[in-house]
């Protein structure tokens, strides 16, 4: 049985195209190993069907805790051995590369975003710069990597020539069933519900003004499940505005769990603004946590997320990111009942054709190479 390392820098608890692409391997007959990181706040593991490791690190952010991070992880993979490698996003490609040439095994790059245009690097000219030279000396030299869409795909083979698959962040087909009530969850059984969840809510998505809108929006709640870099301007923002009757935070779940809270949502929000080029071509986990669920979708008009919003027609889009017009948004979607319905119906063809046993045949017809 073949050995494969995966590498991500995440804590693993809900990285769902990391656990997707890992599960596909094992069932491939790969032996899995998947490296991340412990951080102080992270939960538990459900159970997997691969191995896991998460490292303890002493520094958790900033520049002392990349160099960290990078070099117990280029020990890790030097003292382990391995058939092949997997690397998830720029921030573990370095050492990952190191490695491949060090022992001659084969590296495969899965880039989730436009890592070097978040907006967390904007402004800070010496680390994007440091993060740019790093993707420009290996990704040339990469024979099969895979992103998240074809935008991003295009953008990658225009900067450095190479052919780039598209495997999108689809999850496994799910039977629509609600396991758990309102009640049981903790949630309002007389009010709609707004949802917004994800493990990077973080700044220029939306999240604020999402908080903004409720003060216009009646008999409806604004469930936020997840982390990210804003949590606590949010909290802060909710109580400064007085809206605590209308704002509910859950920190970070695992799957199986956050799916049965998104079952009940009445609306799913993706609104990232148009503000760098990671942000305007994403296509987000949640927009497809969504359709599983059966949940219609209020989405910002960027050009791969309105493109699956339209084709399938199950929801609708925002024109700006003013509070006032994302409120009169919401209303549309919580006021008409016959529009649900045909949103509702839609979803369901959807949910069958956007899900993870179809996007992974891509995958597979990789890894067989190696198997």
């Amino acid at each position: 049985m073949k050995k494969v390392i995966v590498s991500v820098i995440n804590d693993l608890s809900t990285d769902q195209r990391v656990d997707r692409v890992c599960r596909t391997l094992t069932e491939m007959g790969f032996k899995v190993l998947l490296v991340g990181r412990r951080k102080r706040d992270s939960i538990s593991l459900d159970a997997r069907t691969y191995e896991t490791h998460r490292m303890h690190l002493l520094f958790e952010k900033g520049p002392i805790f990349y160099a960290e991070f990078n070099i117990r992880l280029f020990l890790f993979l030097l003292l382990n051995a391995s058939n092949l490698l997997v690397s998830n996003d720029l921030d573990t490609l370095l050492p990952n590369y190191l490695i491949s040439k060090l022992k001659k095994l084969p590296l495969v790059y899965d880039s989730h975003e436009h890592f070097t245009e978040v907006p967390e690097l904007t402004g800070r000219e010496r680390v994007q710069r440091t993060w740019k030279a790093i993707e420009k000396k290996i990704f040339p030299k990469l024979k099969h990597i895979f992103t998240v869409n074809e935008s991003l795909a295009g953008i990658f083979h225009d900067l450095y020539g190479v052919e780039v698959k598209v495997v999108r962040n689809v999850p496994l087909r799910r039977d629509y069933r609600i396991e758990k009530s309102r009640a049981d969850l903790g949630l309002p059984e007389d009010k709609k519900i707004i949802l917004l969840q994800g493990a990077g809510i973080n700044i220029q998505r939306g999240a604020e003004e999402a908080i903004l809108a409720m003060k216009y929006v009646e008999n409806a709640i604004l469930l936020i499940i997840g982390g990210g870099d804003v949590i606590g301007n949010l909290k802060k923002m909710t109580l400064d505005e007085h809206l605590e009757s209308k704002v509910i935070f859950i920190p970070r779940l695992p799957f199986e769990e956050l799916f049965r809270y998104t079952v009940h949502a009445d609306a799913g929000l993706t609104i990232d603004k148009d503000t760098n080029i990671n942000y305007r071509f994403s296509l987000p986990n949640k927009l497809f946590d969504y359709i599983q669920a059966r949940v219609p979708v209020l989405a910002s008009n960027l050009p791969e997320i309105s493109k699956i919003v339209t084709a399938y027609r199950i929801g609708l889009l925002i024109e700006n990111h003013e509070p006032a017009h994302i409120a009169s948004r919401m209303k549309q979607m919580l006021e008409n009942p016959e529009q649900v319905a045909i949103w509702k119906e839609n979803l369901k063809f959807a949910a069958s054709e956007l899900c993870w046993e179809n996007e992974k045949k891509v995958l597979i017809e990789v890894y067989q190479i190696y198997a």
